[in-house]
């Protein structure tokens, strides 16, 4: 018996990997966010298997989920959304199945950054523009930041930076951000990236907040923000250069 940690990816079903879907698909048990991952992305879950939208229940709830199928031998399909390294509250459940002695594999997906840059059709990584790209979040009601981790602090460097969950702090994103970056740098919100209701703002610092208002988002969104967004750079890369050596080009 194992539990799979599968990352569900983004949110469009086509999107989860290969080993992802062939594992839910094999698994008598099933158990989903479903406020974050889409049933769409569980149909191919064994008829007469249990499949549990786990969105309400608590930590407890779920152990108990993991404890039953343990004892009845069956392997479980732990389906998350993006991949489960990030923000899927994952360590807790890591730590559970530890103490139990019950194995479990992890899976990865496409993360939810990924696909953002994917739908804004951008680079995060631009030669001499962004070499870095930060991922991270704000305080919230559902954990604090470390004092280590401050806005001002992660976003020091310059570099591309990713928010996560922090759609209704915009406002005070920007407000922070722009002695740091300027008030010309590049930004985006986009919310349920590859969902069918998926939503994009594009701006800059100095205008995001506008042009993100029109949507009404407030949970399930990145706000990206950078100077690689704007995908131009004098520099190029050395490694599609003819003159670059790449060790394994022919040599005549």
């Amino acid at each position: 018996m194992t539990v799979y940690f599968i990352g569900a990816g983004p949110g469009d079903p086509d999107l989860i990997t290969v080993r992802g879907r062939d594992l839910i698909a094999r698994c008598p048990v099933c158990l989903y966010a479903g406020s974050l991952v889409p049933a769409a992305v569980v149909a191919c879950a064994p008829a007469g298997s249990r499949v549990v939208d786990t969105a309400g229940m608590s930590l407890e709830e779920i152990v108990s989920e993991f404890e039953r199928a343990d004892t009845a031998g069956l392997d479980v399909a732990r389906v998350h959304s993006g991949d489960p390294s990030i923000y899927g509250a994952t360590a807790e459940q890591f730590a559970a199945l530890r103490k139990r002695d019950i194995p479990f594999e992890i899976v990865p997906g496409v993360p939810a950054f990924a696909a953002a840059a994917a739908r804004l059709g951008v680079e995060l990584t631009v030669p001499e523009i962004a070499q870095t790209i930060i991922l991270s979040r704000l305080s919230g009601r559902a954990s604090r930041m470390p004092e280590t981790e401050t806005l001002e602090i992660i976003a020091a460097s310059r570099g591309t930076l990713v928010l996560h969950l922090a759609a209704r702090q915009l406002p005070r994103i920007v407000e922070e951000l722009t002695p740091l970056y300027g008030p010309d740098c590049p930004a985006a919100l986009v919310a349920r990236a590859t969902w069918p209701d998926e939503a994009i703002a594009r701006g800059t610092l100095g205008t995001i907040v506008a042009e993100a208002a029109p949507l009404g988002v407030e949970r399930t969104a990145l706000v990206i923000v950078g100077h690689a967004l704007n995908g131009v750079s004098s520099a190029k890369s050395a490694l599609y250069d003819e003159r670059y050596d790449r060790h394994l080009k022919p040599r005549e």
